[in-house]
């Protein structure tokens, strides 16, 4: 993709005609939400206003003229509605009887050979690198390779590729040619699915952004310091913005340095679509080279998610397959035009939508943060069908940062309870924001219309905005709510448990009768907040009686603390980068 600035121009039109592909957001079932269609970003900077976010006006399509909301009553009846989008933080393994059946055989014959001799290989690259990593001054790191560090190289690619064969990786498919680093100092490499995407860089020894806690790691991070890594601080709050102006200096020292790879996604996901590119590899402004991954494999045991086999079990998977397959494919440069070097954000999107195509996969809007919020921990879990994500995500598209707007719950909460059930239009909703309409503010606003008289009630909004600020604190956003609906003697009735409870799941149908009689125990047709934590109290597991069984797949291994992504390539963009790309930077106060 090298070549003039009308070349690039004919390769994004050619992309733009050729037809991006879509993912369509279906409505939650029972309810006529309106549908969000999200196309691949479009190869052009968003027209300037205050009015239009670069994050993208999404068209909408009405699907009925009743029930819009997230608390919808209903609506007049319809045939079922399409199936939800595959989430692309759930892999479920589901192996045949057959396959059940080879996996227990060679368990008991070739699994512990192949770990034995895959743990034999790294240590016996270590004193390699060991050897290698001593004394290594920067300035001795940015000469041509002296002739003993070629052998060290070339004696530890060999090593791990034969780690991987003795894995059941027995050919790996490379097509393409790897650029120079002269050429592109930077790999952008998607979809990451697993801790296996680590065979690129053990092929071609390239360096990569790491924790800095993992250089202490026995063996690994001796094996890591090698590859002279980019390491990223948690305890140093300066370090995202060093690490970006690292990068960039390694960057533009023509290729003395090697090439850095970089996942740009932030987060392992199971390869149905590619999420959000962080901007962090695309802020230096340099060109780029994509790398696609593929493990063609009739049972996926690669994939490493959120929900879905853990690390230990994926190990003992793939080392139970007789062959495991796996594709590199290294595409052309990405040189960015100077629109896209002053916008991270237009060139991450660019450079996704030209890896999506070549995947033959959709991509979608959703972030590692969606993946925290959706997995958070709590009494109340959000189901697969849930609103909120959507949600979370326009409210991020208007500027807004959930994590900064926690410490005013309680003020928009009261403003909320004087409304009562007055409900508010799109120009007082705008108001209320203290933000200008757009077409981002309309989508956030059709989420909660439940009517045609296309109002909304404030105190669903602030309902869902206290989940998103706070996913893992459900009791806390269920008494929020039950301030704002409660009458003067504190009490409420089942409608307004049922509307509580919608809202925080984002689902549009909940039967709630049931959970309301067992709370009532003295059958007041009335509750309060007081005896709604007593019950919870006694039955910490009301929801999944009372709420997930028509609603959702409880899963066991949601019960994990989600303290930093899954994946090797850790997060490195500035807090401040997304911000760019959103013209609306009004924050409420």
């Amino acid at each position: 993709m090298r070549g003039s600035p009308g070349g690039r121009g004919r390769r994004a039109a050619a992309l733009v005609r050729s037809g991006s592909r879509i993912l369509l957001l279906p409505p939650l079932p029972g309810s006529g939400l309106r549908s969000i269609v999200r196309r691949a970003p479009r190869f052009a900077a968003p027209p300037p206003g205050p009015a239009r976010s670069s994050c993208a006006p999404y068209p909408t399509m009405r699907l009925s003229s009743r029930g819009r909301g997230c608390c919808a009553a209903g609506g007049r009846e319809r045939g079922p509605p399409p199936p939800p989008p595959r989430s692309p933080f759930v892999h479920k393994l589901r192996p045949s009887a057959l396959q059940k059946a080879k996996i227990a055989f060679m368990t008991l014959t070739l699994f512990p050979i192949r770990l034995f001799f895959a743990a034999f290989m790294m240590l016996l690259a270590w004193p390699f690198a060991f050897i290698a990593s001593m004394g290594s001054a920067e300035r001795e790191l940015e000469r041509p390779l002296s002739w003993w560090r070629k052998v060290v190289d070339f004696l530890l690619k060999a090593i791990m590729r034969t780690m991987w064969f003795a894995g059941g990786f027995h050919w790996i498919n490379v097509k393409g040619r790897q650029a120079l680093p002269a050429e592109a100092a930077i790999l952008t490499l998607a979809p990451h699915s697993s801790y296996f995407d680590a065979i690129p860089v053990t092929m071609t020894m390239a360096s990569i952004v790491m924790k800095a806690e993992s250089k202490d790691i026995p063996v690994w991070g001796t094996l890591i310091k090698y590859i002279r890594p980019v390491f990223v601080s948690r305890s140093d709050q300066d370090s995202r913005r060093k690490t970006v102006e690292e990068i960039k200096r390694r960057a533009q020292s023509d290729g003395k340095w090697p090439q850095i790879m970089i996942f740009p996604e932030g987060t392992c996901t199971n390869r149905s679509c590619l999420i959000t590119f962080k901007p962090g590899a695309f802020i230096p402004g340099v060109p780029v080279q994509p790398v696609v991954l593929r493990y063609p494999n009739k049972l996926d045991t690669i994939t490493w998610t959120w929900q879905g086999p853990g690390a230990l079990e994926i190990l003992w998977l793939t080392l139970c397959q007789f062959h495991n397959f796996v594709e590199i494919e290294f595409l052309p440069v990405y040189i960015p035009s100077e629109e896209e070097k002053k916008n991270p954000s237009l060139y991450a999107n660019n450079v996704r939508s030209v890896m999506a195509e070549a995947l033959g996969v959709s991509v979608t809007d959703y972030t590692f943060e969606d993946c925290q919020l959706a997995l958070a921990e709590g009494q109340l879990r959000l189901p697969s069908n849930t609103c909120l994500l959507e949600f979370a995500k326009l409210v991020r598209s208007l500027g807004l940062k959930p994590e900064k707007l926690e410490k005013d719950l309680d003020r928009y909460s009261e403003s909320a309870k004087k409304k009562k059930e007055k409900r508010v239009s799109l120009k007082e909703f705008a108001a209320y924001l203290e933000v200008p309409i757009s077409d981002t503010l309309e989508n956030m606003f059709a989420l909660f219309v439940e009517n045609e008289d296309g109002v909304i009630d404030l105190r669903e909004y602030v309902t869902a905005l206290s989940v998103v600020c706070r996913p893992s604190k459900t009791l806390e956003t269920i008494q929020l709510a039950f301030k704002m609906y409660e009458s003067q003697n504190g009490t409420i009735i089942e409608n307004n448990l049922a509307c509580i409870l919608k809202t925080a799941l984002g689902v549009s149908d909940l039967n709630v009768t049931d959970l309301f009689k067992a709370i009532d125990a003295e059958e007041k047709g009335k509750i309060t907040y007081d005896d709604f934590y007593r019950y919870t109290e006694m039955y910490p597991d009301f929801a999944e009686e009372y709420l997930y069984h028509d609603q959702m797949e409880v899963e066991n291994c949601l019960k994990t603390s989600l303290p930093a992504p899954n994946g090797f390539c850790t997060d490195f963009s500035p807090e401040n980068a997304d911000d760019k790309k959103n013209p609306l930077q009004k924050k409420l106060n």
